[in-house]
This record gives C-alpha cells, sequence and structure tokens, in this order.
C-alpha cells in the first residue's frame, strides 16, 4: 500500500551514558555512491543538523512534528531498552533522517531494535551491541504488515554480537521489505545464534519486484552453527521463489562467514550478485531457488581452508559469469564450483532442473572439486539441460583434476576452455589442455596472459572489492580469534591459586602449575581461553574431590597440557564427569584440547566420563594428542545429547593421535548427528596412530562399540591397534559420507560395521589394508 497515509510516532525507552565515535554526513535517501562519499570529515553533525534529543520525553515530543526534511540527532551515548519506531513520510529531495549525535556514539544495548515504516526515511551511525531484539528483528523495513519502508535506506549501522542468548532461538539481524530500499556501508558481525543474518522477504506483492540494494557492507565472522538455518544472506523463501526480487547484492566483502554451507541463498528470480568477495568462507553462493538470476564479478579467496566453497546452481536462466575463484576446498553441496541435478516435475521447494545456465569466463584456480550434475540420486535424476560452459580457465597446481561427474552431463555445452589437467572423456572436446602460467596481478588476481589474449577466463581488469572500502571506517573490523597460549603466563602452586587463577583467567592465558598434587575440592569454572600446563610433563597431579572438576562456561575453551588427572579421590557416586558444557543454554562454540595428559583411574563409582557435552553445545574442535586414559568406567567423549534428530550435534571436528585407550568400559567417543538436514559439514572424525584395549565392555554401554559414530560427515581411522575391544559402529545417514577405515590392526576386536541408513546399497566407506586376528 501507499506509505503516504502513515503518521510519525517513535516510540522508545532509554537511559544514557556517553560513547565516543566520529561523524559523517547525512545522505539521501536512495543515492547512488562509492565507499569514499559516507565519510567526510568536513561535515561534522552538530544540533544545527537537526533536532538533538538526549531522551524519550525530548524525542517523543520532537517526534509529533516530524516533516519532510527533518533530522532527529540521538545525543551520544548508551540508550538501553531502546524500540524505535521510525515512521514518516518525507520525499526524495527532502528525506526524513535519524542519525547519531557521532557516528558510532548511539550505542543500543538490552532490548532493543528499530522499525521503519513510511518513505524516503534515512537512519544512519548507531551501533546495536551487548543485548538482543524482543522481537526476532533487529533492523526490520517494516512496522506491520500493512505498514512498510519504501525508498528509505539504513546505512552505517553496527551490528555486533546482538545474539538471543538462547542459541536455537532463532531471530534475524536486518530484514528488508517494501520497495526501493538501501541497506549499505554497515558492519554485522558474530551472529552466533539460529537465523538469517540479514534477509530479503517476499512474502506479500507490496515485497516482491523490489529492486532493494545492499551494498559495500561488511558481512564479518560468523561461527560455525551446527545446524540449518546459519545463512549470512537469505532473498526469498521457497514458497515465493518463484517471485522475481531484482535485488541487486554489490560490492560486499563476506569474511570468514561459516555459519553453514549456504552463505548467500538466493530463493528468487531476477536478483544480481555483483563484485563481492567472500574471504575464507566456509560453504556457497547458492542460487537454491528462483530463476534468471545474474552472478559476475565476484572474488572468493578460500586460502585453502576446509569446506571454502564457491558458486552452486540450481533452476533455471541462471548467468554466472566473470567471477574469480582460488583455493576452495570445498565438497559435494559445498564444493568450489558446483552445478546440481534436479528432480522432475519439483515440488518448489525442492530441486529445479539446470536449465539453460551460461557458465562463461570464469578463472577457477586450485579447485578441489568442480561438481557437475551432483546430488544425482533416485528423486534428483533431472540433469542438466540447454546449459553451456565456455571460455573458463581452469588450473590447479596439484596436477589433480578438479571435475566430479555424478550424472550425464550432455546437457552442458563445453566449448573454448583452457585447462591444466586432462578433464574426463565426457568434456574432453570443450577444453583446450595447455600448461597455463599463472602470475599474481596488481589486483591480487592470479592471472594468464595466455588465457587472457583468447578472451577465456575472468577479466584482468576485475578489481575485488577491498574490506577497509566495506563497512563503517568508525568501528574496527574483525581480527584472528584468541587462541590457547597466546597471552599471559600466570604461575600457580596451589588449589587455592589455581581457583583464582582460572577465575580471573583472559583469554589467551597459561596457568602453568608448579610440580606437586592439587587435591580440588572445588570446580573450575572456565570462562575464557585457558590452558592449564604442567612446569614440566606430567610433574603436576590433579585430584578432583567433587563430581564435576571442570565446567566450561559460554565464551570458555580449555587445553590441559602435560598433566596427570587421577579420580582416586574422586567421590563415590554415580556419574562423575571430569569435564563439561554449562548446562545452561551457550551462544557460542568452544574448543578442548588434551596433550600429553594422563586421565586415570575415573572408576570409583560406574559411568564415570572424561568429557560431557551439554545439550545445544557445540564444539568447533576436540583434539587430543599424545595421551593416556585408562581405568574409566564411563565414556571418554560424550558427544551424543541431540537425540531429536534435527542435524544438530555436539562437535564439528574430533581428531585423535598417537593416545592411549586401555580399560574404558565405554567407548572412546558416542557422536550422533541424527535427521534428513543436509545443510551442516560437520561432524568430522579422526582416530590414528593409537592404541585401544579392553574398550567398550561395560554392560551399561549400549552402543556396544569402542567408537560409535552416527551421521558423521567424514571419519578417518588409521594405523591404529584395537585389541580386546568392542567393535566400531558407522552409522552413515545423509549427506555423502566418506569414511576410511585404513591399515588398523584388530586384535581379538570385531571388523568395524558400516551400515547404510538412508541410501540401502552397499557401503561408501573405504576399508582397507587392515589386519584381523
Amino acid at each position: 500500500m501507499n506509505a503516504s497515509v502513515f503518521s510519525v510516532p517513535v516510540l522508545v525507552t532509554c537511559s544514557l551514558l556517553f560513547v565516543a565515535g566520529c561523524n559523517s554526513t547525512s545522505p539521501q535517501a536512495g543515492a547512488k555512491e562509492d565507499s569514499t562519499d559516507v565519510s567526510n570529515p568536513l561535515l561534522q553533525v552538530s544540533q544545527s543538523d537537526g533536532i538533538l534529543v538526549a531522551d524519550k520525553k525530548q524525542f517523543l515530543k520532537h517526534a509529533k512534528s516530524l516533516k519532510a526534511g527533518d533530522t532527529i540527532v540521538l545525543a551520544d551515548g548508551v540508550w538501553e531498552d531502546f524500540e524505535i519506531l521510525f515512521k514518516g513520510v518525507g520525499t526524495p529531495d527532502k528525506p526524513i533522517t535519524l542519525k547519531a549525535q557521532t557516528n558510532g556514539g548511539v550505542v543500543l544495548s538490552g532490548m532493543s531494535n528499530l522499525r521503519l515504516a513510511g518513505e524516503y526515511l534515512v537512519v544512519e551511525g548507531l551501533v546495536f551491541k551487548d543485548g538482543y531484539s524482543p522481537t526476532g528483528e533487529v533492523v526490520s523495513f517494516k512496522e506491520n504488515d500493512d505498514n512498510l519502508a519504501y525508498h528509505s535506506r539504513v546505512t552505517q549501522v553496527v551490528i555486533d554480537g546482538f545474539s538471543n542468548p538462547d542459541k536455537f532461538n532463532a531471530d534475524k539481524w536486518v530484514v528488508m521489505y517494501g520497495k526501493h530500499n538501501r541497506f549499505d556501508h554497515s558492519h554485522l558481525e558474530g551472529k552466533s545464534n539460529a537465523g538469517v543474518t540479514m534477509a530479503v522477504r517476499l512474502n506479500t506483492e507490496d515485497s516482491q519486484q523490489n529492486h532493494h540494494r545492499i551494498d559495500h557492507n561488511y558481512f564479518g565472522p560468523r561461527p560455525i552453527l551446527g545446524s540449518n538455518g546459519g545463512e549470512t544472506l537469505r532473498i526469498g523463501t521457497s514458497k515465493y521463489s518463484l517471485s522475481d526480487s531484482f535485488t541487486i547484492v554489490e560490492n560486499n566483502y563476506f569474511d570468514r562467514c561459516n555459519g553453514e554451507v549456504e552463505i548467500i541463498s538466493n530463493k528468487s528470480g531476477k536478483n544480481q550478485f555483483l563484485n563481492n568477495v567472500f574471504f575464507e568462507s566456509r560453504g556457497t553462493l547458492t542460487l537454491r531457488h528462483g530463476n534468471g538470476n545474474l552472478v559476475e564479478g565476484n572474488v572468493f579467496f578460500g586460502n585453502g581452508k576446509h569446506h571454502t566453497g564457491g558458486i552452486r546452481i540450481i533452476n533455471a536462466d541462471q548467468t554466472v559469469r566473470n567471477n574469480y575463484m582460488e583455493g576452495l576446498t570445498g565438497i559435494r553441496f559445498g564444493g568450489g564450483f558446483t552445478v546440481m541435478n534436479g528432480v522432475p516435475n519439483s515440488s518448489i521447494n525442492r530441486y529445479h532442473q539446470v536449465n539453460n545456465a551460461k557458465i562463461d569466463n570464469n578463472t577457477l584456480v586450485n579447485l578441489d572439486n568442480i561438481n557437475l550434475a551432483a546430488g544425482s540420486d533416485a528423486e534428483r535424476s533431472a540433469t542438466p539441460i540447454n546449459s553451456s560452459f565456455a571460455n573458463n580457465l581452469v588450473v590447479n597446481k596439484s596436477g589433480e583434476n578438479p571435475f566430479k561427474i555424478f550424472d550425464d552431463v550432455s546437457g552442458i555445452t563445453f566449448k573454448n576452455n583452457l585447462t591444466s589437467q586432462l578433464p574426463q572423456d565426457e568434456l574432453a572436446q570443450g577444453f583446450d589442455v595447455k600448461e597455463v602460467e599463472l602470475v599474481r596481478g596488481e589486483n591480487g588476481l592470479l592471472q594468464s596472459e595466455q588465457a587472457q589474449q583468447l578472451d577465456i577466463g575472468a577479466p584482468a581488469s576485475l578489481s575485488p572489492t577491498l574490506k577497509e572500502d566495506t563497512g563503517v571506517n568508525w568501528y574496527e573490523k574483525a581480527g584472528l580469534p584468541i587462541d590457547f597460549d597466546s597471552g599471559k603466563t600466570v604461575d600457580v602452586s596451589s588449589a587455592d591459586e589455581l581457583y583464582s587463577a582460572v577465575a580471573q583467567a583472559e583469554s589467551g592465558s597459561t596457568i602453568l602449575l608448579k610440580a606437586g598434587s592439587y587435591s580440588l575440592n572445588k570446580q573450575l569454572q572456565v570462562k575464557s581461553v585457558v590452558t592449564l600446563k604442567a612446569e614440566s610433563p606430567r610433574s603436576v597431579t590433579l585430584y578432583p574431590m567433587r563430581s564435576l572438576m571442570i565446567e566450561i562456561e559460554d565464551g570458555g575453551s580449555l587445553k590441559l597440557d602435560g598433566l596427570n588427572i587421577s579420580g582416586k579421590k574422586s567421590p563415590d557416586s554415580a556419574g562423575n564427569v571430569l569435564i563439561r558444557n554449562t548446562k545452561l543454554p551457550t551462544l557460542f562454540n568452544h574448543k578442548l584440547a588434551i596433550h600429553n595428559t594422563h586421565i586415570t583411574d575415573l572408576n570409583v563409582n560406574h559411568s564415570s566420563h572424561v568429557f560431557d557435552a551439554g545439550y545445544r553445545s557445540l564444539a568447533d574442535s576436540i583434539d587430543i594428542t599424545d595421551s593416556v586414559f585408562e581405568n574409566i568406567t564411563g565414556d571418554v567423549l560424550r558427544l551424543d545429547k541431540e537425540q531429536d534428530d534435527l542435524g544438530i550435534y555436539n562437535a564439528e571436528y574430533v581428531t585423535i593421535k598417537n593416545s592411549t585407550f586401555s580399560n574404558i568400559e565405554g567407548a572412546i567417543a558416542k557422536i550422533y548427528r541424527g535427521g534428513t538436514d543436509e545443510s551442516t559439514f560437520g561432524p568430522h572424525f579422526t582416530l590414528t596412530e593409537s592404541d585401544v584395549s579392553n574398550v567398550g565392555k561395560g554392560k551399561r554401554n549400549k552402543s556396544q562399540s569402542s567408537i560409535f559414530l552416527l551421521g558423521v560427515q567424514q571419519s578417518l581411522i588409521s594405523g591404529n591397534t584395537f585389541v580386546d575391544s568392542k567393535l566400531v559402529t558407522i552409522d552413515h545417514t545423509v549427506g555423502e559420507p566418506k569414511t576410511q577405515v585404513l591399515d588398523n590392526t584388530f586384535d581379538n576386536t570385531p571388523l568395524p560395521k558400516v551400515t547404510e541408513t538412508f541410501t540401502k546399497g552397499a557401503s561408501t566407506a573405504i576399508v582397507k589394508g587392515n589386519k584381523s586376528k
């Protein structure tokens, strides 16, 4: 409906505290500009630029009389529990503006959000931090379903860690409704809970064919969610995916956006993705639903990071040209470049056949996987048709052929491509195989003079969007995460000193324990990234005297290095646990590392465990190296709390190397990922060069396994010795799991059992080189 009938109430509650920032101009709604136009230091915000308000009373007073051309300036400070409804009717030449007194100087915390409704509105310079939205949307381009925003702009806004503290209580940070709106030069970082970071909705005709523009934004790191619903940007939904959106997404920087397999999930038609950069981001720009989209001039830098991907093509009339992809390791649906199979007569929410895809003049360097007719199975049997793959440059320095063909690709015409590797026979006529010399140009991209002369690959003029040209220049962009042993060292020589040091530890700290015995009659509450390290290897013995020794709180991570830990003084009660997550809801992922540590005699009573994951918790990594575990009545790693079969799991990577497990009544690891969701990458499990003796035989071990893996996506069990132990049980579910069981010895131990739960066919596991005695 026409927004001109709206009035202009603004609803707020607030309290104030000064926070400094810097200034900028108030840009006109709908104006197109590049990153150099928005931060002119010569143009300062002062009271003369608008109506300066410092509290709710002033805000409401002046909001009643707003008219086209007016500006409300929020006084610098922390505005707590600040729910804004910014509503009014400006004009193209005289927008109504809401801005911070100083860009970055207004921090919205607690239960805060922003809603816009009307025409020609501009919002600028706000920061959302230390809270979350009570409505499920932090910035929303609507008041309600009837009152939307049109020709409006949100610019230079920061949303940092503004996530619902319940990780699986989904919300969205920015949601665009209406038409002809713009979201630009903003900074979104650290969304840790479920729900897309930013969405464009097409749920009514008033929001379809919207011609929105999303540009020059910094999409900062998004951690692994371990579930569906971790996209960074979604345009449309499957229900409205046959509607056109005409949204332009250009010159944005996606920095380590790792939420799930779809970084961008396109679910509508006629959108354009232009000149964006994807840096070390797990997943792909996915044309999931919708037809007639354009993907052009984008750059993907994987730098060899695990599961980094490029572009995935589904549906009809997609054009993918002049893109650059380098160092992408992704597999399957998250591969470096993927063309999918479809479902014949597909329902709107499944996979429509690829038809008339034009894939031209792209450069693909050092991609592990270029997948054609991917996802082929009994349901997805409609192969690509009427499509072309032309003038592309494909080079792999490793010499490996990156092409993986899963079905008939005769519906794709391959023509005038240049490659350094001989492809499969089905592709041979469309590729010229030559040694290709690559030189990194001034634009940071590898280029081939030979290819440029032939008009093959991405153009030499392609200039990647720079990180510093996105977001705001007054708020620091994300750095590297704090790692173990990267901070200061604190010496302790008594249990009391240890309690105090752990409680006060800054992230990255190493707590160095002097030689001796430590009887611990209190729990250690780990709130930060902390290492507990012996002064010299195994000169320290910890004796837990409570049913729980260490609790990892939300935001904490733990490394044990060179310790002895004995359960001989533990209380005589069932279910003692050495380490566990908090039982409270957690928002942040954690890490656990156990190195050169001996953990023994957790056997005062039954069901004593080493690590017990909390419900809905996720470990980014669990690493065990050069360690010994013996005489334990429970499990070593209990990662099986997500039994509701929603595709959620408790650890992304579990890696065990060169360690010994003996007399363990439970399992070394129980990992469970149930359900049929295919949007995640993990879990991953590795066990190498380790000795397993008398493991898994306890009567309370319901799995009757020394290792139990259900739904694990990648497993490697190699070079180990199993003696007098229960079998390794591996249950393959969805996602084309990859399992390798190589060169192990099984002495008086059954061979591993691999079950294909969903495919019902022959096992896909690679089992070879093993010895059975």
